[in-house]
């Protein structure tokens, strides 16, 4: 199951150093000049849950196996990307691909690093990159007005239902709001189908000097406004700070964190906050071998739940042995969850819930 987040935003904003740190390699040059991620770069990386040490010490398993979500660094926008300045077609079809947007904005002051448009602010470049997706949407939906409307007009339903979803949207992009504030209710999925930019979930990463990395600072400050007023979510990094963690070994990122009055690293919340924009939850599973965490989407069903794990527990699927994380926890295991009565025998109308431990019977 792939769920990936496109880290976009001008350039020399930090995206590659962030993508760097997020990967632990040096797969993006980072560079000082625009347009140095010329092909997008992948990297799947650990979601940070401190729930799987805790599992593993209880279950003594040999290993932990992690789940992850990927990130892909894109080449950076510039005005007029929608009329193909820059790298704006790739750009574009790039960010089309991805199930999410980090939008990465420069909220810190250096001589050193020029900035596209000449000074430091990171609502005027948030403006620019949505203004630029807004104009790409609307051209796409346009576009195809005229064959829905000639098929809708020969009784065909289907195109009936989409042409009105997509009047439905071309006017808010024209006043200059995203596809995704006009989504008629229940029509949510019909509109992903569409491929609009606008309509992905957006996660704003404010990109500060390592002075500020605990904090925020002035420029920060005002996008954690702008996302709280619409109600959006916005993380503060340092992305050299997060450069520099990535290469230490535990001990000594830990110490560094502690030293910056950090509790954990921007990194980890970076991903943490990714995993939920998508609607994602994980369960897991324990056992002598390995305690292992598995990503899915928030309302699938123990049946679906299984399917990932192998098709076979889907299609043979009986029933689920359930434990909730914090009953596993407090009766030490599933021998105490059992005595107990706190392991439930699930069927398939159950729906998983975030931290629940679980074993699967099936018949194929």
């Amino acid at each position: 199951m792939g769920f990936n987040c496109g880290i976009v935003g001008l350039p020399n904003v930090g995206k590659s150093t962030l993508f760097n740190a997020l990967t632990q390699t040096v797969a993006a040059q980072a560079a000082n000049y625009p347009f140095c991620t010329i092909e997008p770069n992948v990297g799947r990386v650990a979601v940070p849950d401190p729930r799987l040490e805790v599992l593993s010490r209880i279950g003594k398993s040999q290993k932990i196996v992690p789940t992850s979500l990927e990130f892909v660094d894109i080449a950076g926008l510039v005005r007029g990307a929608s009329k193909g300045e820059g790298l704006g077609n790739q750009f574009l079809g790039n960010i089309r691909e991805v199930d999410a947007i980090v939008h990465v904005l420069r909220c810190f002051e250096d001589g050193d690093v020029t900035h596209v448009e000449g000074s430091v602010d990171p609502l005027r470049d948030m403006e620019i990159i949505e203004t630029e997706l807004m104009l790409a949407d609307l051209d796409s939906l346009e576009k195809r007005v005229p064959a829905l409307q000639k098929k809708a007009r020969g009784n065909d339903k289907e195109a009936a239902q989409q042409l009105s979803l997509i009047e439905a949207l071309i006017p808010a992009l024209q006043e200059g709001r995203a596809a995704r504030t006009a989504v008629p209710k229940g029509e949510e999925t019909a509109a992903s189908r569409l491929g609009l930019m606008t309509t992905k979930p957006v996660l704003y990463v404010c990109n500060v000097e390592e002075g500020n990395a605990a904090d925020g600072n002035a420029h920060s400050a005002k996008v954690m406004e702008f996302a709280k007023a619409n109600n959006a979510k916005a993380v503060v990094v340092s992305a050299a700070i997060e450069a520099e963690i990535a290469q230490m070994d535990e001990g000594d990122r830990k110490e560094f964190l502690e030293g910056l009055g950090l509790s954990d690293s921007g990194l980890d919340r970076v991903i943490r906050a990714g995993h939920d924009l998508l609607g994602l939850i994980t369960y897991f599973t324990v056992g002598p071998k390995e305690t292992r965490a598995w990503t899915i989407t928030r309302g699938m069903t123990a049946p679906q739940a299984a399917g990932v794990i192998h098709g076979d527990f889907e299609r043979g699927f009986i029933a689920a042995e359930t434990i909730a994380y914090d009953d596993y926890v407090a009766l030490n295991g599933e021998q105490g969850a059992k005595e107990a009565g706190k392991m439930r025998v699930e069927g398939k109308s159950y729906v998983v819930k975030d931290g629940d431990v679980m074993l699967f019977r099936f018949n194929v």
